[in-house]
């Protein structure tokens, strides 16, 4: 790999979320982002997923750091499972830095490095020479960066759009992308979220407009759902309570740790008078309450989904409340959110979401903006980035009607190699790399693969049937059983038929086989066959037998 420069997704293409890309030049790799993402509906019992590192592991005297661009969870998610595998130096910008750190010390992960970088740094890792740049994004102190090698200057925009209003009052540093551009670039990577959506994406001045039309006809108490890190909405809605005289209470572990981090770096500004505990909520009258909270995605663990399901042990909604959902449901959260939008209309609640009024605004560039991006920087390759697939093709296709050459624009996976030459001439490997999900769930990391889902699956449709017996090995005669025990495959009061029928086929299996060393495999395969035909369904049968 002498005098090659290789850009590897380990994450973030082909999908939303789950970000991570590694930049190699020679026996040097940089890393840019590790974040989570949700997992899918047919992930059954999964927390997150989190990227395959285990090239990186492989070349682990190679990797110099981990680049951060922001503090979202699709970008810093992953860090406490990395981390401790891969302990590498962190650049990340101030409020970054202060979201990493509260996300490590949740996990209780202890001794990492972090570098805490500047807008307009330019700083060196190895051979690579690093230039930031301020994006705005949904959340303040985002960066885009410049990569430059001995063979090119790569770009990577990071997630932006080009807000003319942003909350922290930061544009996106249009004259240093038009700088760099100038002086010549090899590649951009640039996000591709909103790819499908024409025109511009709007201001986040159009939820602060919004918030005080929604805030000035509640007269109940008001509930904010958002990203624990999104500190810009978490701005907004302080705002907006200070303007209308209510009172803000933060709930949930994450978010409250955030607000209190960002504070205390003057992200958020706000009068600690106009915070109050969960404790305190009876002591003011509904009218003067603000609650913060996650939930936007409709987690099985945050705040206002556990409101939601009446499980909260400090907040019970009631009618009158209004609760703003102030998040878009990311691809693949649509049935979670929409049961807890149902379960909160229940409540009686009145609820504004984002197909019902402009409670939130995206965080990532329209196609105007790509296009603008694309013409600012002018590289000799594109690559799409930060999309499902269909949004990498999309924007693939934007660079084209720009004038791009089709065998300059690399639509590319999870795994594929980008691969630039001596010459600065480039090429796709395909599925070059493992970067598989990696499944996380409780404590385990990636001990949940196919089988285990598989299996999951299984109990989920059939549910299981397990038989357990004694055998007495000399004269194979039942010693004790068979007892029968069944979860989620027949109701056993209603199906003794069924269960009587099945320790018979138990008892005659063990007649013909009790000898055999293969007499577990015989129930299986006996009961399996005897249930289809009663039932038509096919649980996980579990023989237990028990040699006297």
């Amino acid at each position: 790999m002498t005098n090659t420069l290789r850009i590897i997704p380990l994450g973030g293409v082909g999908e939303i979320g789950k970000n991570m890309t590694a930049f190699e030049y020679d026996d040097a790799i940089l890393v840019i982002d590790a974040g989570m993402m949700f997992p899918e509906s047919h992930m059954l019992g999964v927390d997150l997923v989190i990227p395959d590192i285990s090239y990186l592991l492989e070349h682990q005297d190679k990797v110099l750091g981990i680049i951060i661009t922001h503090g979202h969870e699709d970008h810093i998610g992953a860090l406490p499972y990395v981390l401790p595998r891969l302990n590498v130096p962190l650049y990340a910008t101030k409020l970054t830095a202060g979201l990493i750190q509260v996300k490590l010390k949740l996990n209780k992960v202890r001794d990492a490095t972090i570098h805490v970088i500047q807008e307009r740094d330019t700083f060196q890792v190895g051979p690579f020479t690093i230039e930031t740049f301020h994006v705005s994004h949904s959340i303040p102190d985002g960066v885009g960066m410049a990569i430059t090698t001995p063979l090119g200057t790569i770009v990577h925009s990071g997630d932006f759009k080009f807000d003319p209003n942003p909350v922290d009052g930061e544009m996106t540093d249009f004259a240093k992308i038009a700088e760099l551009g100038a002086r010549g670039v090899l590649a951009l990577l640039s996000d591709s979220t909103n790819a499908d959506s024409p025109g511009h994406t709007p201001s986040e001045q159009v939820i602060q407009d919004t918030f005080a039309r929604v805030f000035a006809l509640a007269d109940g108490r008001i509930l904010v759902a958002t990203f624990a890190s999104n500190i810009s909405r978490i701005q907004q809605a302080i705002d907006a309570a200070k303007r209308f005289e209510r009172k803000v209470c933060v709930i949930g572990r994450s978010i409250q740790d955030n607000v209190k981090m960002a504070v205390e770096l003057g992200y958020l500004q706000a009068d600690p008078n106009r915070f109050i505990r969960a404790d305190e909520l009876d002591d003011y009258s509904d009218s003067e309450i603000l609650i913060v909270c996650t939930g936007g995605q409709g987690e099985p663990t945050s705040a206002l989904t556990k409101m939601a399901n009446r499980e909260h042990k400090q907040v019970t909604l009631k009618t009158g409340d209004t609760v703003i959902l102030s998040s878009s449901a990311i691809p693949g959260n649509e049935e979670m959110v929409n049961k807890t939008l149902n379960n909160l209309f229940r409540e009686g609640a009145t609820v504004y979401y984002d197909r019902f009024l402009d409670v939130h605004v995206s965080g990532h560039a329209s196609q105007e903006e790509q296009k603008w991006m694309l013409n600012l920087v002018r590289p000799k390759y594109f690559i799409p980035v930060h999309g499902e697939y269909r949004h990498l093709v999309i924007h693939g296709r934007l660079a084209e009607s720009l004038g791009y050459r089709r065998d300059h624009v690399f639509i590319i996976e999870n795994g594929d190699v980008v691969e630039f030459d001596v010459g600065g001439k480039g090429h796709v490997l395909r599925e070059e790399v493992s970067a598989a999900d990696v499944l996380v769930d409780g404590i385990g990391v990636g001990d949940i693969g196919s089988v285990v889902l598989r299996d999951r699956h299984h109990l989920a449709q059939d549910g299981f049937f397990i038989a357990m017996l004694g055998i007495d090995m000399r004269t194979g005669e039942i010693v004790f059983g068979p007892e029968i025990e069944t979860r989620g495959f027949v109701y056993n009061p209603e199906a003794e038929s069924i269960i009587e029928g099945a320790k018979q086929v138990i008892r005659d299996a063990v007649t013909e086989s009790a000898h055999d060393t293969g007499l577990s495999a015989t129930l299986k395969q006996s009961l399996g066959e005897y249930l289809y035909k009663s039932t038509r369904r096919r649980p996980m049968v579990i023989p237990v037998v028990t040699e006297l």
